[in-house]
């Protein structure tokens, strides 16, 4: 019913390069310039279907709201980030639709393929579109999947202005990767009694919890000396931080992990012998134990500069988002409905949790309303072998509308 307007969507959403930069997050918002070019765009095109508030801010949030149809009905709200990640180069995007998958194994190029038997869930789709990239970069459905969903949904909102719905908020945000996407947005603006995000991958899959989230910056500060002349005297920064980053127990690292096993990952260093700078992510559902790991990194710290006399070891730390989970557990009218919703349309529904965060987080966060997350019908995100059924973003945006008819009734 949708396929032919959310492929072409897709598809021009895809090849706008919006790969965020996290080493400018700080410094500017968005934080690349290609963000804006797709930002624009979305702009130009809500206010060609017709929607009269559409609002693009200085920190490249972009609002728009579709008219409630009656008076008296509760607003909703749906978002999508615009940016990228850069795992593997999030520009230079040339899709590929593949019509009438065999059920093969999908080559990329003469480097790179998608195979079977690491992607069972390409056997649901036999017979039906896959769309993937070059091979040489992500493909983007990540998550301009969801922006393509949503775009969509509103799109035929607008086309049929019988069916009775609230007023529906549409948020497109920048820097989603960078860990950065809400740091500027104004939580106040929002009406909405819930906060959907479809920034999700598998078909049918509904996340309600994410991880509670924590940036750590360690810097080390060594002693300076000539290689020839540093005995008793040099104190080696990067020494130090091979030393902390060893003491970091390795089964409690992403790759060891999985299900509600929080980590801490070691996720880039930078400096020389005289200083070092480290950069953590810590991750856990329960915020009383992320709290625990940040101690435990301090102390950390305070035993490095023991074993290296002279030495020093700074850490700060920073709580990224919390668990959305919290907000949903107060208001669970809105994972009822998306449930009302499946079963309106025969979807099987399935609840998981994220091991990862969404912009959601932080909104459930500011504004304290549930922010569920969808799926987009994506899979393998951040990687080159990144694929997007379209069936599965048929079926994202009409479990879209049927939420918005929900509430409504």
């Amino acid at each position: 019913m949708f396929k032919t307007e959310v492929l072409d969507r897709f598809l021009r959403y895809v090849v706008v390069d919006t790969m965020s930069d996290e080493s400018k997050a700080d410094k500017i918002h968005p934080s690349t310039e290609g963000q804006w070019d797709l930002l624009r765009l979305l702009e130009k095109e809500l206010r060609e279907l017709g929607l009269k508030d559409v609002e693009l801010d200085a920190n490249g949030y972009l609002l728009a709201r579709l008219e409630a149809t009656a008076e008296g009905l509760p607003s909703v709200a749906f978002s999508a980030h615009v940016d990228t990640a850069d795992d593997v180069d999030g520009n230079h995007v040339k899709p590929r639709v593949i019509e009438d998958y065999d059920g093969k194994d999908i080559v990329l190029n003469d480097k790179y393929s998608i195979a079977v038997a690491q992607n069972p869930q390409l056997s649901q789709y036999i017979g039906s579109t896959i769309i993937v990239s070059s091979g040489d970069t992500l493909l983007g459905c990540d998550d301009k999947g969801g922006v393509a969903e949503i775009m969509t949904a509103v799109s035929y909102l607008v086309k049929n202005p019988q069916i009775r719905h609230g007023e529906v908020e549409i948020l497109f945000s920048p820097d989603e990767e960078t860990g950065s996407g809400m740091d500027f947005f104004d939580a106040k603006r929002l009406h909405s009694k819930a906060f959907y995000t479809v920034d999700g991958g598998s078909r049918y899959i509904v996340e309600l919890e994410c991880f509670n989230a924590a940036t750590v910056n360690v810097h080390f500060e060594g002693v300076s000396y000539h290689l020839g002349a540093a005995r008793g005297r040099m104190v080696n920064a990067l020494t130090m931080a091979a030393s902390y980053i060893s003491a970091i127990p390795q089964a409690e690292s992403p790759e060891a992990t999985d299900g509600r096993f929080g980590y801490y990952c070691a996720q880039k260093a930078s400096g020389n012998a005289t200083e070092m700078d480290v950069t953590l992510y810590l991750r856990d559902f329960d915020y009383d134990n992320l709290l625990r790991r940040i101690d435990a990194l301090k102390e950390l710290g305070k035993a490095i500069e023991i074993l290296y006399k002279s030495g020093k070891v700074t850490v700060d730390s920073k709580i990224s988002y919390l668990n959305m989970g919290e907000a949903a557990k107060k208001d669970p009218k809105a994972v009822d409905v998306i449930y009302k919703a499946g079963k309106v349309l025969g979807q099987p529904l399935q609840t998981e949790i994220i091991r990862g965060g969404t912009d959601g987080a932080r909104i459930a966060e500011m504004a304290g309303i549930p922010c569920p997350n969808l799926y987009t019908g994506g899979h393998n995100y951040h990687s080159r072998f990144e694929w997007a059924a379209l069936d599965a973003m048929n079926d994202s945006i009409a479990l879209i509308i049927e939420i918005i008819k929900q509430w409504a009734e």
